[in-house]
């Protein structure tokens, strides 16, 4: 039962508007081939300078210049701000589920009566 509620649940948030824009807002940002070009040079950056890092060495001055620089740009890409609008409301969402979720669990505790339906 607890299985198929998870489910059912999973299914109701995956047709929620606020999923629905996260996809859209994902696949556009993927098609943007630019953003998504600057979003790998920046990861690269970032890994290098936590290889460094993990051998006790400091990123240099031109690597966090560089890589400001990228968070800069990839900052004001219309793609990348609508997804961030939309991880974000879906989180919002999420967040209340929890809540919910929670909710549920503790009356399910207090409660002295076993349902199995």
């Amino acid at each position: 039962m607890t299985e198929e509620k998870a489910k059912e649940l999973g299914r109701l948030i995956g047709q929620s508007n606020e999923y629905k824009a996260v996809k859209r807002s994902s696949d556009a940002l993927n098609e943007d081939k630019d953003t998504v070009g600057l979003l790998q040079k920046m990861e690269e950056l970032r890994m290098n300078a936590q290889r460094m890092m993990q051998k006790g060495e400091r990123p240099t001055e031109e690597m966090e210049r560089e890589l400001d620089s990228l968070l800069g740009q990839i900052q004001t890409r219309p793609t990348y701000q609508r997804l961030l609008v939309a991880q974000e409301n879906f989180d919002k969402i999420m967040s209340k589920v929890n809540d919910w979720i929670l909710e549920g669990i503790e009356k399910g505790a207090a409660s002295p009566i076993i349902t199995l339906g």
